[in-house]
């Protein structure tokens, strides 16, 4: 009997982070069964952010998060249900001296293939890569930029027991918390990694 995989996050959520700053309002899109699209407009740094979820197979577009600013946009299509997003990493650090962080990059993975980065690699890099899970929401702060971003997090649903990998994904999620208290990271080097430049 084979244990036939399914795409699509489970009803057990893990919310991780959010990485910035402290300067905007708190927003949160939810949980949904995955993320099917992306949207990012930015410059210097990432001026907004709004994603296209997918909601047991209907799409599903979250407002938009952040300012008007920015000069370059880009849309990030994923073949869902077949990709699916597995991990996120980036930098935050203020735009000027006396400012608040906020997001300067942002590079997102799916279990095929990688987009970005998208912004300034400056300031404080994190990274959070997913092994047996998936991102199915997003959360933050924005103002007139993304000031932070978070996420939540989930296993595939899978035919099957899969208590194990959401313990060892609520561990990851612990720790991912634990290394915010540290400002420098060694695993945050990962954000730094080169990826390929992915174009819709």
């Amino acid at each position: 009997m084979h244990s036939q995989k399914k795409v699509a996050g489970s009803s057990k959520t893990v919310k991780v982070g959010p990485w910035g700053g402290h300067g905007g309002s708190p927003w949160d899109d939810g949980s949904y069964s995955g993320v099917r699209e992306i949207y990012l407009v930015y410059d210097r740094c990432i001026d907004s952010i709004r994603v296209l979820y997918d909601k047991n197979g209907k799409p599903v577009l979250a407002e938009k998060h952040g300012g008007v600013g920015g000069n370059l946009t880009v849309q990030v299509k994923l073949h869902y249900p077949e990709e699916f997003l597995t991990s996120v990493s980036g930098h935050y650090s203020p735009v000027v001296h006396s400012g608040s962080p906020v997001i300067r990059s942002l590079t997102f993975k799916s279990n095929q293939r990688a987009f970005g980065p998208f912004g300034v690699e400056e300031g404080t890099p994190f990274t959070f890569p997913m092994d047996g899970g998936m991102i199915v929401g997003f959360s933050g702060r924005s103002g007139w930029y993304l000031d932070a971003i978070g996420l939540c997090v989930s296993p595939i649903r899978t035919v099957g027991p899969y208590d194990a990998v959401h313990q060892k994904l609520q561990k990851f999620g612990n720790l991912a918390a634990k290394s915010l208290g540290h400002g420098k990271g060694e695993h945050g080097s990962h954000a730094t990694a080169r990826t390929q430049k992915a174009h819709a």
